[in-house]
């Protein structure tokens, strides 16, 4: 699975370490870099940083949110992919979309506040671009054990490298969210999705309830 270099450490680490790490982080990539707390939802506590200064602040916002803090290669000039998938062991993947965020990344203010972003569904994609996203969805799905759904995550560089940026397992799901945005482009409505999910999870618990919860020892055990 294609992913931008990373360096990542605990917020804890940061108290006694600063130096070590920003040597490490500076040894390891190039500015700009990322900086996120990756258990955060909606962009929160993510920055972009382009020098040493930057990155510091960055980190310092960011270990407020989280105990683990990752730091990522930044690619410029991206564009930002995005593709649902639905399933347990046989999972099903929608178009791929296009987001166009007004800030320099889609970042909280871009997702919410401004109402400026823009969303393409579908995409204007190559074919083949648009499928090798929608299988590289697929395998770190599977890579990942996920099962339900989730939202995949993509950065189209302008040299056509593409990396997957996340997996987002609890994505926004109101009628107006990209996840069921992407599906209903694929010919599967809000109300079939639920039916769905409703579904895998009777299916999952299923499965669950079909193994053993309990073990008795041999009786000669201690022999």
């Amino acid at each position: 699975l294609p992913q931008v270099e990373f360096v990542w450490f605990w917020s804890k680490e940061w108290v006694s370490g600063q130096e070590k790490i920003i040597t490490n982080i500076e040894n390891e990539l190039k500015y700009p870099v990322f900086v996120k707390p990756p258990n955060m939802g909606s962009s929160v506590g993510i920055s972009k940083a382009k020098d040493r200064g930057e990155l510091i602040e960055s980190i310092k916002e960011a270990i407020q949110y989280d105990r683990k803090i990752i730091i990522e290669q930044g690619v410029e000039n991206v564009r930002e992919l995005e593709c649902s998938v639905l399933g347990n062991r046989n999972p099903k993947v929608s178009v791929v979309g296009e987001i166009i965020p007004s800030n320099e990344f889609y970042d909280y203010d871009a997702k919410y506040v401004d109402g400026k972003s823009e969303a393409k569904i579908p995409a204007e994609l190559p074919k083949e671009t648009a499928k090798k996203i929608q299988d590289l969805a697929i395998m770190a799905y599977k890579a990942l054990n996920c099962e339900g759904m989730a939202r995949a995550d993509f950065l189209l560089a302008k040299d056509n490298k593409l990396y997957i940026n996340e997996l987002n397992t609890i994505p926004g799901f109101t009628s107006i969210s990209m996840y069921p945005k992407l599906w209903e482009a694929s010919g599967v409505s809000y109300q079939q999705i639920l039916d769905e999910l409703i579904q895998l999870a009777i299916e999952r618990n299923k499965e669950k309830q079909e193994l053993k919860i309990e073990y008795t020892p041999k009786e000669d055990w201690y022999n």
